[in-house]
């Protein structure tokens, strides 16, 4: 059997590779992510590896019934299969967001805007198109519209851009924006798979080593992926912070118990389907009766506010603090942040806005939030 390992940007890539170099009739024996290049670990770029074969001398099976049930190469799909799956996952994502789109078109669409004059029209518009939910858009079309009344000349498009930028501060006036409290010693990150969590975590623990000057201390609750502690593993020895990996709540006080002069413990959990209420019970059992912990619940902005808000209505029982949402270089789709705050009244410490580490993070503020809003922040 001729095996090779192949590396590639893309599935479609590393399938085009596999059948470049072995044929259509290699067989896939497994595909993982890894990373590789970057400096010092930090920026490494994410990379599909998968491992192939062709069996040059394939060896005739009998067709029993037992033989039928074991496990053998030709049970795993060829590289021709493969690709088909991924062409056809691909088609179905696209679908999937088609019917988003056309979903959030008709709903949109719904709300008259006719009796606003077209400077604020204009204005409404945009916060449409980034998903700010109506209700919002309505109460700050009333409100600008207020203000053309009384304004003794015609504003323009700046003037309409300021009046909603102080309605949406005036909004936020009484919602809390903080990063990480003095007070806070165990920091939790909860949230679903792929938000990026272990990345957020290294980011706020690399300012508080390289800038602060303070000690820190890694524990995972993430046992079910090996990357995602090979992950950690590899900035807690670049920031030379200690590690622990805990399974059970005994563990879990026991690592608590040995950082307890560090100045902070960052705790990195497992990403699960959230939308389950027994994953969110598991954690709660992992964590115990432990006192004094400040819990971050992490979010893509470019989930669907649907899903966010089942996740975030989950975790209300254990109580989370605030928000952190990620990936803001990866949408437009700002508006869920302000229907999120508005919704919970929790505030956001933290956006991410790329994987480069530590810097692509910015503290939330009521001012940067209201500027992804009306469009002046740097996107």
């Amino acid at each position: 059997m001729n095996m090779k390992k192949i590396t590639a940007t893309t599935m479609p890539e590393a399938m085009k590779k596999v059948k470049l170099e072995l044929g259509d009739n290699a067989v896939i024996l497994n595909s993982k992510i890894v990373y590789k290049g970057g400096f010092m670990g930090l920026f490494r770029k994410k990379m599909i590896e998968v491992v192939a074969a062709i069996d040059e001398k394939p060896i005739p099976v009998a067709s029993t019934r037992k033989n039928k049930e074991r496990r053998t190469i030709e049970s795993f799909p060829s590289a021709v299969q493969l690709e088909k799956h991924v062409e056809q996952q691909d088609v179905r994502k696209e679908l999937t967001d088609l019917k988003k789109e056309l979903s959030y078109i008709k709903q949109t669409s719904s709300m008259s805007m006719n009796h606003y004059p077209d400077e604020i029209q204009f204005c409404l518009s945009k916060l449409q198109a980034i998903e700010l939910e109506n209700t919002h858009i309505k109460k700050l079309g009333d409100q600008l519209l207020e203000r053309w009344r009384i304004n003794r000349e015609k504003p323009t498009e700046s003037d309409i851009e300021d009046w909603c930028t102080h309605e949406i501060l005036n909004e936020l006036k009484n919602i809390s924006f903080e990063g990480i409290p003095d007070h806070a010693k165990i920091v939790n990150f909860v949230g679903p798979t792929g938000v990026g969590k272990t990345t957020t975590i290294a980011k706020l623990a690399a300012n508080a080593v390289l800038q602060e000057k303070k000690k820190v201390a890694f524990i995972t609750t993430d046992t079910y992926r090996i990357a995602a502690i090979e992950q950690l593993k590899t900035y807690a020895e670049l920031l030379q912070i200690p590690l622990e990996v805990v399974y059970e709540e005994e563990n879990f006080k026991n690592a608590i118990a040995n950082f307890s002069d560090y100045d902070l413990i960052f705790i990195d959990t497992a990403g699960r389907n959230y939308r389950e209420k027994r994953y969110i019970e598991e954690l709660k059992n992992m964590f115990g009766n432990a006192k004094g912990i400040f819990t971050y619940l992490v979010l893509s902005i470019s989930m669907k506010e649907q899903d966010m808000k089942i996740i975030a209505n989950n975790f209300l029982n254990m109580d989370f603090d605030q928000f952190i949402f990620t990936k803001a270089d990866e949408t437009n789709a700002y508006g869920v942040i302000y229907n999120m705050i508005c919704h919970y009244q929790i505030g956001v410490s933290y956006i991410t806005t790329g994987q480069d580490v530590p810097d692509d993070i910015i503290k939330a503020t009521p001012e940067n939030i209201a500027n992804y809003l009306v469009g002046n922040e740097k996107q």
